[in-house]
């Protein structure tokens, strides 16, 4: 049965554009290769390296905890698409825990035992959240404080926090390149994403395989133009192994169990629902299909059991990619079928060195110019969730106050952010949670004006 507020929503909806329904099938090739134009277009592997490079892992720590998170991704993308939710929603590692697991593995004393106690932290809160799936409590909380002008900030909010990090990390500041060739990949990636998309627009039926590979073959002319420039290193993939084992459980590490961490964690992991509720609304939006009571819980229960996966694989917490909603509504690709083969590719990266360097080798500036474009595409799907909304001066503040208050946190300067207190940090290094909060308090406390 779906919730009131979802009905509501479901009613100021314009209609999308999918030329492949959620729940249609593709055929085994056409979803392999859409398959992975979604995983080109994921990041996945800079939140291991992230934390690698900050917690000083060596070489081989550093390639076991990317092949885990691969897999990870792979097995919890699988989990929710077909199993839990059954939307199409792609896992990966979520960037909202990064200060937290640093924090932690520092203060347990590092090595092992450091990273050990950030597992079993991990470990218990995922626990927790699939208690919060089976009981609906979590589902109880969406009905009470996301109506649409919520869910509309929220997912707006989405778009406008991913697009400054576009910007800055992966194109003015993008490794390997200049400042000049990055900003002429990222153009020229991102006119053919959208040429690709128009001529799927214009021709139709004839036009129809640009459209869908539009990610695809943009990625692959600005690797070529990276080639060109000569900016592209395949040095990495050329000496990676085909075929490699990530690390076993208790054998290659354990879980420790520290009150302290585990406090910590679940205030990571409060924020990191939060922000993944913003994804669940955005390929909701996208795909035209209200979320309905029993896909809330079941996504609360496959993000609990994604996050379990990840610890036992010696990973992070994962958590819905927004980007692909972007992806989705460039593509009008929404079926399940297709994600299902991303979680598949996935795991192979993840069992293969080669095909994990060969992603990896993607320059920054070439996802940047497609991540740019998907960042937009997410916030105007906000507006269109609030397009029939009356705003009215208690809404102006539910929207501007949040619109504000994420490109505040998103232009923070890291200074400031690491001397406030720790919890405070672990809230702010998450803009879209802290700012889908302050919308949900807002829209509670402010008085309406007839």
């Amino acid at each position: 049965m779906e919730t009131q507020n979802n009905k509501q929503a479901n009613d100021k909806i314009s209609p999308t554009n999918l030329t492949v329904l959620p729940d249609e099938k593709v055929s085994t090739v056409q979803s392999a290769l859409l398959g992975l134009q979604h995983v080109m277009a994921m990041d996945v592997y800079v939140v291991p390296f992230l934390i690698a490079m900050l917690i000083g892992l060596q070489s081989g720590q550093s390639t076991a905890l990317i092949q885990s998170t691969f897999i990870a991704a792979g097995i919890a993308t699988i989990i929710q698409t077909h199993f839990c939710m059954k939307l199409p929603i792609a896992q990966g590692p979520s960037y909202v825990p990064l200060g937290a697991i640093i924090g932690i593995y520092a203060a347990s004393g590092g090595g092992e035992l450091g990273w050990s106690s950030v597992l079993g932290a991990s470990l218990i809160c995922a626990i927790l959240v699939i208690i919060l799936g089976f009981t609906g409590v979590f589902n109880t909380i969406v009905k009470t404080f996301i109506p649409p002008i919520v869910g509309g900030t929220i997912i707006f909010v989405v778009g406008l926090s991913l697009m400054p990090i576009g910007l800055s990390s992966n194109i003015y500041n993008g490794a390997g390149a200049t400042i000049n060739q990055n900003i002429y990949l990222a153009l020229i990636t991102a006119v053919v994403l959208i040429v690709c998309v128009m001529l799927g627009s214009f021709f139709h039926t004839k036009g129809r395989f640009f459209r869908i590979t539009s990610v695809i073959i943009a990625l692959i002319v600005g690797c070529f133009a990276a080639k060109f420039m000569g900016v592209l290193d395949l040095s990495a993939v050329s000496q990676a192994k085909w075929f490699s084992m990530p690390q076993i459980p208790f054998a290659d590490f354990g879980f420790s169990f520290n009150i302290s961490a585990i406090i910590t964690m679940v205030i990571i992991y409060i924020v990191l629902m939060a922000e993944t509720t913003g994804t669940w609304f955005a390929v909701s939006n996208v795909i035209d299909k209200p979320l309905t009571d029993k896909q809330i819980n079941r996504g609360v229960i496959g993000e609990g059991i994604g996050c379990f996966i990840a610890s036992l694989l010696g990973s992070t917490p994962v958590t819905g990619y927004s980007t692909n909603a972007g992806v989705i509504s460039i593509t009008g690709i929404a079926s399940r079928h297709v994600f299902v083969a991303a979680g598949a590719w996935f795991v192979l990266f993840g069992f293969s060195g080669k095909l994990a360097a060969l992603i990896s080798a993607i320059p920054s500036a070439v996802i940047g110019g497609v991540f740019v474009i998907v960042c937009g595409i997410i916030a105007i799907s906000g507006l269109q969730v609030m397009k029939n909304e009356r705003i009215g001066e208690k809404e102006m503040y539910v929207i501007a106050v949040p619109m504000i208050l994420t490109l505040a946190l998103t232009l923070l300067p890291k200074d400031f952010l690491y001397s406030l207190p720790t919890t405070v940090q672990y809230l702010f290094s998450s803009p879209v949670a802290t700012a889908a909060i302050v919308a949900i308090v807002l829209n509670k406390l402010l008085p309406s004006v007839k």
